[in-house]
Formats: C-alpha cells, structure tokens, sequence
C-alpha cells in the first residue's frame, strides 16, 4: 500500500508544471575588473552542479535589455536538470553594444578577455554555499566557445587549489587558430557543430581535436548533418548574413539557421554530458 502511494504521488508529480528558474543579476570580480552575471538557479537550497556559459558574439542581451531567447530557453532546460547556471556578461559589463558580431577590431577577444571572465565566474561560484564546489562546467556558443576552448588548455589551469572545472561542452565554436596552436584540454571536451556551417567549419574542429590526440583529455565532436550555425535556435529558419567581418572564405556571407534533429540530440546530449 505505501508503494502504491509512493507511485500515485510521482505520478501527479509529473503532472504538475514546473516554474521556469527566474533570473537574478549578481556581480563578480576585483576591484575595478567588475562583471554582471544572470544567474539561474533551481528551487531548493542546494548544492547544485553549476554551469557558467558563456554567450556568442551576438551577446547575452538582445537590443531591449532582456536575456536573448536562445540562452533563456537553455537555461530553463539545463536547470530543470537540477544545474545552477550562471551567465556572464562579457559585452553588456563592459558598455558595449549588445552584440558584437559585425564588429572587426573587437576590445573583448575570445583568447584573452572572455578567458579571464570564465576564470573569474568559476572563482565566485566556489565562494557559494549553494554550488557544488567539484562540479562547475563550462558552456558556450560560437565565441563563448571558442572562449570556453581557450580555458580548457592545461597552460591555464587553476593554481588556487580548488577544484578544476569538471568538464566543457561547445556549440558551433570556430576551431582554425586554436588548431593552429596546438590545442588540448585537460578536461572532458564536448564540441557541437553543424556539418553545413559555412561560418565556423566543422572540418576546422575535426583537425583541432584530431590534433590533440594522445595529449588531451577526452576530446568528443559530433558533426550534424545539414545543420548551420545556431543549428540551436527553435524556429530560426535558415538565412544568409553578409557583412561579417570574420568568415572563412573572406566573403563575409554565412549562413544560420535552426534544426529540429540536431537541437533534440543537443538537448538530451548536452545534460548528459554536464552531469557525468
């Protein structure tokens, strides 16, 4: 009879909606190298796994103030999962325009600045009762990828003595000068990217994580056939951009554009991958 009520109860459980996780902003950082994060958290008082991810060059805030979809919808996902995930703000702290993507001599590099500020949000999360000190991961998109690439490199490992960042997890990230300078990670990478992708090239990412085999942690990609750049976004349909400054053919014209199948695998993939 008690395990008949046990089930009756998780039953109705999954019946009841759970409330998207709302957004907090905190601050982070020393002196004057100060960043505003959105954090999202699950009910309860903790620990959580926790997740800093970080935004693509279209920035974490869309032109009326409010955290882009793309990243809403992904943390409603991922903190449904029971993950914390904290959003820094690389632009928007800084007093740039809410995205970057056409800009060519960018202030905020993906190699340097977005680095420090990956570093920085794991060394806030660690002084938090409610984090789980030995599971931060990272996440990123497009330049927040190549950004979370940039700090998986064992030549900036932590000294603090604290635990590391678990492992990382990478959508559509572009590969080329990492590979050119002999990239490996020294923790679990995951790397997502869309076989179509005329901005940032799958092939790019294949060399880099082939090159680094034998002196790097685990290094997975998994390439989706027919997807492009934002193969994440629901409902995106698939559009040509021109004017960028940065493509790999010089033409300044890439595609983008979401895709049902490869979104579902990145959902479930992505979770997976974070909780291990």
């Amino acid at each position: 009879m008690v395990q008949a009520s046990r089930i009756f109860i998780a039953l109705i459980s999954l019946l009841i909606p759970i409330a998207p996780a709302v957004a907090e902003t905190v601050e982070f950082g020393d002196g004057e190298y100060r960043l505003h994060a959105e954090l999202y958290r699950p009910s309860g008082a903790g620990p959580f796994p926790t997740v800093v991810a970080m935004h693509g060059c279209n920035g974490l805030m869309d032109p009326s103030g409010k955290i882009r979809a793309q990243y809403a919808d992904w943390s409603e996902k991922l903190t449904a999962q029971g993950m914390a995930v904290m959003f820094p703000d690389s632009y928007g702290s800084r007093g740039l325009g809410s995205s970057q993507c056409r800009v060519r001599n960018r202030t905020v590099r993906p190699f340097r600045e977005r680095v420090a500020d990956a570093q920085a949000a794991r060394s806030w999360l660690l002084a938090q009762d409610w984090v789980q000190k030995d599971r931060i991961s990272l996440l990123g998109w497009s330049n927040g990828a190549i950004a979370a690439l940039w700090t998986v490199r064992p030549r900036v490992a932590p000294t603090d003595g604290h635990p590391d960042f678990r492992s990382a997890v990478v959508l559509y990230p572009g590969c080329r000068r990492l590979g050119d300078s002999a990239w490996s990670a020294r923790i679990p990478t995951l790397i997502l990217i869309g076989a179509s992708d005329n901005w940032t090239l799958a092939r790019d990412c294949e060399q880099m994580v082939a090159g680094a085999s034998g002196r790097s942690a685990r290094a997975t990609i998994i390439k989706y056939r027919g997807a492009y750049h934002y193969f994440d976004r629901e409902n995106l349909p698939v559009t040509e951009l021109s004017g960028m400054p940065f493509t790999p053919d010089g033409s300044g014209r890439a595609f983008i554009g979401g895709n049902a199948e490869a979104r579902a695998d990145a959902l479930q993939r992505v979770p997976q991958w974070l909780a291990r």
